[in-house]
């Protein structure tokens, strides 16, 4: 069965040697531009994703609105997207060791922040790659600067992995 992975960890692509990425630094932050009236009575919160090369060659990578998505709490409802505000990576040049990152803005209810959905597809030289899946949440540390910030997101993967393996059964009943 496929798990997703927890908010930090990096996933690396067989179909472009050397590729991996990431969503990492979920936290709550007000947008640089300002709030969008649209989230009024919702908390902001900003991710990253960053995508690095560690193969021979730069690889052309986008990652544009509509290549990520961002679900939260428990019955996954849709993020508000701050478009305005986010970052994206439009048709960047990814040489050998290097990175580029996007950075996004959303908005939700606090009361769902707790839990944080986010599947991202980019493109690849023109070729759309598989879609992957990172949970985490706001207050949910990612890292390991300690045996406590392990044990959660140990927890959080083994939540995450134990839901899905139940939704999976109940469609096989």
């Amino acid at each position: 069965m496929y798990e997703p992975n927890v908010v930090g960890d990096w996933q690396e692509y067989d179909e472009h040697a050397g590729l991996r990425v990431r969503v990492h630094r979920l936290e709550p932050a007000e947008p640089p531009r300002g709030r969008d009236d649209a989230a009024d009575g919702l908390t902001y919160f900003c991710l990253r994703v960053t995508v690095e090369n560690r193969g021979s060659r730069h690889l052309g990578v986008h990652l544009e609105d509509g290549q990520i998505d961002v679900r939260i709490g428990p019955d996954g409802e849709s993020a508000f997207l701050d478009w305005r505000n986010s970052q994206f990576i439009e048709g960047f040049d990814v040489y050998p060791l290097r990175r580029v990152t996007a950075v996004l803005y959303a908005a939700g209810a606090e009361a769902s922040l707790g839990l944080v959905d986010v599947q991202v597809q980019l493109r690849v030289e023109e070729e759309w790659t598989d879609r992957r899946l990172w949970s985490g949440g706001i207050g949910v540390h990612e890292g390991s600067a300690g045996a406590q910030q392990g044990a959660v997101r140990d927890s959080l993967a083994h939540q995450v992995s134990v839901f899905l393996q139940d939704q999976a059964g109940e469609g096989t009943a």
